[in-house]
């Protein structure tokens, strides 16, 4: 059988892989990703054939995966958290349709909303939305308005790639226009290096998040009105005692 699997690797490390996933790598014959995807897995099997490509060969990847399996071979394409969220799921079926004797299987893994979310305590613990300020592939102007529409309906919002060399100024423009319809005081936080080695967090209101040093690999987490710092944790409630 032709195979591809597009597998989650949630933050890389083994204990945070779901069994399937790791089933899938052992079983495959090449592994793709992303360069430092694969060297985040690349000591858990030893011997395995690997294949990288750098940041914005995405497409490439893809195809080049797709083709291997079209020839017979068991092929798995990793992306970090979960492959359906900023990952490789979407593209490798948008291929699809030019390989159709390849079974293209997608095994879930732990994003960084949910990862990181359980390391500041409980931020999602109501309606949320995810939404990246990379400007790479989205315009800009529709990230801001993405940004103004879930903040005027008090949505809780996980932010990806709140920083780059490139976007300086991103997240500080971010809470500028949550901030009109977000308190200044709203209770946000923030993770860095979620489930690997340097993994730091911290609590922290909207306005202080405005200077906040951010990076690449840092995921960033903004409450709703509810949202309230318990212990050094994030919590937003989803309710409950309203029930008793």
């Amino acid at each position: 059988m032709k195979q591809l699997f597009v597998v989650g690797i949630g933050p890389g490390d083994a204990s945070a892989m779901t069994a399937e996933a790791q089933s899938a790598l052992s079983n495959s014959d090449i592994i793709f990703g992303y360069t430092a995807y694969i060297q985040l897995i690349e000591h858990l099997f030893p011997g395995k054939k690997l294949a990288s490509t750098p940041m914005t060969q995405e497409v490439g990847r893809c195809a080049m995966a797709l083709e291997h399996a079209a020839q017979g071979k068991v092929i798995s394409i990793i992306c970090s958290g979960d492959a359906g969220v900023y990952g490789m799921a979407g593209p490798i079926l948008e291929l699809a349709p030019q390989y159709p004797d390849v079974d293209i299987i997608i095994l879930p893994g732990v994003t960084a909303a949910q990862s990181g979310g359980a390391v500041l305590g409980a931020p999602l613990g109501h309606d949320f939305a995810v939404i990246s300020l990379s400007d790479l592939l989205t315009p800009w102007p529709l990230i801001e308005k993405r940004l103004e529409s879930v903040s005027e309906a008090d949505f809780c919002i996980c932010i990806y790639n709140p920083r780059s060399k490139k976007r300086r100024e991103h997240l500080a423009k971010a809470c500028q226009l949550m901030m009109i319809h977000k308190s200044e005081d709203t209770v946000c936080g923030w993770v860095k290096n979620i489930g690997r080695q340097g993994q730091q967090c911290g609590v922290l209101t909207l306005r202080e998040l405005v200077e906040f040093d951010a990076d690449m690999f840092t995921t960033i987490f903004i409450g709703n009105k509810q949202t309230k710092e318990i212990g050094g944790r994030m919590v937003t409630p989803r309710g409950y005692e309203a029930l008793i």
